[in-house]
């Protein structure tokens, strides 16, 4: 057997074997799409954030919200305490002095201090929304990514499919040819070393699809249906209508504003923390019922107080610090992420407009690669063209098809990052 044969067989072998372990891995998923239906990127996202932890706390930390709002707006500062006490000799004189005391005390707001935690709470309301807005588009930015590598893997396996049965084709043909006598044995070795090489690709694609795909389950929960792929026909995101300047994205941007409510939330610890000096004062409301021996009458009295405890400049201050750290921390934060967002936007536009220029020079590439090829497989079924100028041509062919492809997705792949750095979700074109 010869070289060129054994090589034949062994990629043969290789390429069952992968396509085998990719449908075993895809065999393992927990969620397929109802019907079987090709997934969409809005349905593989809204399954991603399904899944985040930011997601499922979301709604325990709006009703924790939602309580430090309403014990904003409680008349004392703490729940009131109830005092009950009583007092006898009957231990040691037992001469029938009696005292029972029942007193409230309420604890009261200090000056400024119900304002300011109410305007803290409402802060911290607006940064529980915010900050899950802005998990949803770190999610996006994720989900994004796995999904175009899968299409990037499913579009190279599609086309290393089509290239194996050209080469496959060839290879038979020339078998044909040979068995006739119009072609040598050394045309039939190197058709089926291109058939082998073929093989070795599609194996490549296959192994590279089904690591994208188990990367973009174990996002979702969900193994996209894999079905038939136009290769022309990517499902991009929609375009946005204009081009917006970031300085109007500002009170709108998830980043951003996740950023500006962390630091609203921390300026506003800095105001309860100044307010709070001292531990909240105390209105006590209590009544005695009290007499001095056996035979006399009972007493009742009432008595009304405030327990006004003494301030410290130093009791707050690390509460203070700390809270004031917060505060310059996150407008930082909030400077580099301006920026960041800024330099991320004028990049997605120049990529947009790069990939559309590149794939209007590899579509008319791939078009004429493609009738070439027809070209010379009709020369070579006359004879006119060896088999080495044949299997040449259809390497350029498959490459300038595989640039095309490449280069859509790309330009699907910069439409993304465009709508990723205006802070936009995935949505159904």
């Amino acid at each position: 057997m010869s070289r060129n044969i054994r090589i034949y067989w062994l990629t043969k072998a290789i390429c069952i074997l992968a396509v085998l372990s990719t449908g075993s891995l895809w065999a393992q998923s927990a969620q397929t799409t109802p019907g079987g239906a090709p997934v969409t990127l809005k349905q593989a996202f809204d399954a991603a954030w399904a899944r985040q932890p930011e997601s499922q706390s979301l709604a325990t930390r709006r009703d924790a919200a939602e309580a430090r709002r309403q014990s904003a707006n409680r008349w004392t500062a703490e729940p009131p305490t109830l005092e009950l006490s009583g007092k006898t000799d009957q231990i040691n004189k037992n001469q029938g002095s009696r005292e029972y005391l029942v007193g409230v005390a309420l604890p009261l707001w200090l000056p400024g201090e119900r304002d300011r935690t109410g305007a803290l709470a409402d802060a911290e309301s607006r940064a529980t929304d915010s900050r899950a807005l802005a998990a949803q588009l770190r999610t996006a930015a994720t989900v994004r990514e796995a999904w175009w590598n899968w299409q990037r893997a499913h579009i190279e396996q599609a086309l290393a499919r089509e290239r194996l049965s050209n080469a496959q084709r060839l290879a038979a043909d020339v078998a044909r040819r040979v068995k006739a006598g119009d072609l040598a044995r050394a045309d039939q070795h190197q058709a089926d070393g291109a058939a082998a090489s073929a093989e070795v690709g599609l194996a490549e694609a296959i192994s590279l699809l089904a690591t994208a795909t188990q990367r973009l389950r174990a996002l979702t929960g969900i193994t996209p249906t894999i079905q038939n792929m136009n290769v022309s026909a990517v499902a991009d995101e929609p375009l946005p209508a204009a081009a917006i300047d970031f300085a109007a994205l500002e009170s709108s941007h998830p980043a951003v504003v996740e950023l500006f409510d962390r630091a609203e939330v921390a300026r506003r610890s800095v105001d309860l923390s100044r307010a709070q000096t001292r531990t909240n004062p105390e209105l006590i409301l209590a009544t005695t019922r009290d007499r001095s021996a056996f035979g006399n009458a009972y007493q009742q009295t009432i008595t009304v107080g405030v327990r006004i405890p003494f301030g410290s400049e130093s009791r707050n201050r690390a509460k203070v610090s700390q809270a004031s750290a917060e505060a310059m921390e996150a407008e930082g934060q909030l400077r580099l992420e301006r920026e960041r967002l800024i330099a991320e936007l004028d990049a997605a536009r120049v990529r947009i407009d790069s990939a559309r220029t590149q794939l209007s020079a590899a579509e008319k590439r791939a078009l004429l690669a493609r009738e070439s090829r027809s070209f010379f497989e009709k020369s070579f079924r006359m004879g006119e063209t060896d088999l080495p100028t044949r299997l040449r041509i259809d390497l350029e062919a498959a490459e300038a098809e595989r640039q095309s492809a490449r280069i859509r997705i790309d330009l699907a792949t910069a439409i993304s990052a465009l709508r990723q750095s205006l802070g936009l979700l995935p949505e159904q074109k």
